[in-house]
């Protein structure tokens, strides 16, 4: 390694870990390069949250129109086209890579190297074969769709959610293996756009069982087959679709096939070998609370690292890595507090949580104690005409202080911010339920979900 290092941090990737890392060693005022291999932005911006956010938006718009509940204010909805609507999420995706990425980067002055980072040693990396000596690393290479586990996978033409999202024409029929949140966003994607669907797997398999079931029926009524079992092997037939056969042999085909199965970093490029950086068996970076890897100088931050795989994590973590790696020592290391972390799938209704499930709780030693208010007790939901939902409280059983709260809501995700507020404070159910909330909103459904914990016994319209 040369005596003088090129730059204090080198960090590889350029999602939303990695922006952080390089403003927060910017910030401390540390001189920061970036590598990317491929396109500049990671997930987010190019092919998760922002190309599904945008496209779920406008199967909704047209999903609104189909259902719409008012007779007296009639709505209709033709054809769709998807080549536009790819087009317009395109264009979305490139401009905030300019605005959210690339000019950022300028301003803080750090730039992006293009190439392919690969570890020499334990303290060299190469781009491209020419040699970057920095002194601290951050690995924050993201994760890739995975297919693993099916059989006859290789031999089928499928779709991932990246792949699926630059489809021009909406498949007649579609076959999605995987029931989490990408599994249920893409399925109903595609149903709101006029496809026949069918999901293998269980819905939701994380989230707590009430709203489990509320989502089984919002799918049922979006026409939406579910196959709650695993898949276990997938062939092409006679006339060119796809048929997956489950566990126990029941199947489902379609035109097309798309699987949602999670998300797995591959890193090989990278020889973390050579740098002495362990991985888990499923290729996660091994690291520690304060981000760093099995070796000292290589800290390691977002999807890569196996953390919850949402941006504003990856964002967290890529500063908190940075700010790690420049450190002259760890004794008063920075660490990710999840506290209370939100999450959010934009299904319609949106499915979001905040904290802890009851499953969680009681793991972790909560004596708890739970409330669960369907939709049908709030004014919001009555006046929309959609009462399809439930907000579920989880709370401590000795305290009173609010752990988790859980939602399937028209805007289920606007509740989150308050309820992570909340956790994150330290409030009661009746902090909860004594503290003001605008009436005609669903997040009035905290306050009346809180109130359960009083009693049973109904309640007037805003009392």
């Amino acid at each position: 390694m040369p005596h003088h290092p090129d730059v204090d941090l080198a960090v590889i990737g350029s999602g939303g870990a990695a922006m952080a890392a390089g403003i927060a060693a910017r910030q401390a005022g540390a001189s920061v390069v970036l590598v990317e291999r491929g396109v500049l932005g990671g997930t987010c911006v190019n092919v998760g949250c922002v190309p599904s956010k945008t496209l779920l938006a406008a199967a909704g718009a047209r999903h609104a129109a189909l259902t719409n509940p008012f007779a007296g204010a009639p709505t209709s909805a033709g054809g769709v086209d998807l080549g536009a609507l790819v087009g317009q999420k395109n264009e979305l995706a490139a401009s905030l890579r300019q605005h959210k990425y690339a000019d950022v980067a300028d301003a803080w002055g750090f730039p992006v190297l293009t190439g392919q980072a690969r570890f020499t040693d334990k303290d060299t990396l190469e781009v491209d074969g020419r040699p970057l000596a920095a002194r601290g690393y951050v690995v924050a290479t993201g994760a890739q769709p995975h297919t693993e586990g099916i059989d006859g996978i290789e031999a089928v033409t499928y779709l991932t959610s990246t792949t699926a999202m630059e489809l021009t024409e909406v498949p007649e029929s579609l076959v999605v293996i995987g029931g989490g949140y990408v599994g249920m966003e893409q399925a109903q994607l595609f149903a709101h756009l006029g496809a026949q669907v069918t999901v293998v797997g269980r819905l939701a398999p994380h989230a707590e069982p009430e709203l489990r079931e509320v989502m089984a029926r919002v799918f049922t009524d979006d026409g939406i087959s579910v196959i709650a079992e695993h898949a276990a092997s997938v062939r092409t037939i006679g006339d060119g679709r796809v048929t997956v056969t489950t566990r126990s042999g029941r199947e489902a085909s379609g035109h097309r096939l798309l699987v949602a199965t999670g998300r797995r970093p591959d890193t090989t490029a990278l020889d973390l070998a050579a740098a002495g950086v362990e991985t888990d068996v499923h290729g996660f970076i091994t690291i520690d609370a304060h981000q760093r890897t099995t070796n000292p100088k290589v800290f390691a931050a977002g999807d890569v690292a196996g953390t919850p795989q949402y941006v504003y994590v990856a964002a967290a973590a890529g500063r908190v890595a940075a700010t790690n790696a420049l450190a002259p020592d760890l004794s008063a290391a920075a660490s990710v507090d999840y506290t209370g972390l939100p999450a959010v799938t934009f299904t319609r209704p949106q499915l979001a949580s905040a904290g802890l499930t009851e499953e969680q709780a009681l793991a972790r030693g909560h004596a708890c104690t739970c409330r669960v208010l369907g939709l049908a007790d709030v004014p919001r939901a009555l006046v929309n005409h959609d009462t399809r939902g439930a907000v579920k409280l989880v709370a401590d059983a000795a305290t009173g202080k609010v752990l988790g709260v859980h939602a399937v809501a028209d805007g289920a995700g606007e509740l989150m911010l308050a309820a992570t507020y909340a956790i994150k404070a330290g409030m009661t159910v009746d902090d909860l339920a004594d503290t003001w909330a605008p009436y005609l909103t669903m997040a009035e459904s905290l306050r009346l979900a809180a109130g359960l914990f009083r009693g049973e016994m109904p309640t007037s319209c805003c009392a």
